[in-house]
């Protein structure tokens, strides 16, 4: 989930689980089910099956690591499912059978730049009140 940067709510619904079943497991109420494992080995298809169920060895599988790597097209994936571009950084693995979640450290943000974004402009602000009143403020521009 980390991996691809995507939220608790996004990585279940990509899943096709329920929020509250995935919520419900990373605060150690529940225990994942071998479907959930399965819906997450059917979606990231090179995730090693040894690093999900036991928290050991890399978090992606390569072809020539002995475990079968099965794409959507048949062929085999050696890259992310949903590769953003960036190296993935597998979270610090936590095994399944203790009881308490160590804090994770959240991966670095990197700088974005938007390129081909016109500059935008405040044209006008208008607040409304309760007693169905609004009053309208125009910016003034500086002269050039």
């Amino acid at each position: 989930m980390e991996s691809q940067h995507m939220t608790q709510q996004v990585f279940a619904n990509y899943l096709e689980l329920s929020p509250a079943s995935l919520s419900s497991i990373f605060n150690d109420r529940t225990r994942p089910t071998i479907n959930i494992v399965e819906a997450i080995k059917k979606k990231f298809p090179n995730i090693s099956t040894d690093w999900l169920l036991f928290g050991t060895g890399d978090m992606y599988v390569h072809p020539s690591d002995g475990e079968e790597v099965a794409a959507a097209d048949g062929q085999q994936a050696a890259e992310p499912v949903l590769d953003f571009g960036d190296t993935p950084q597998a979270p610090s693995p936590l095994p399944m059978s203790t009881g308490s979640r160590k804090s994770v450290v959240p991966p670095a943000v990197s700088d974005v730049k938007i390129i081909n974004k016109v500059q935008r402009n405040i044209t006008e602000i208008r607040v409304f009140y309760d007693d169905q009143t609004w009053e309208t403020f125009v910016p003034q521009r500086p002269e050039k």
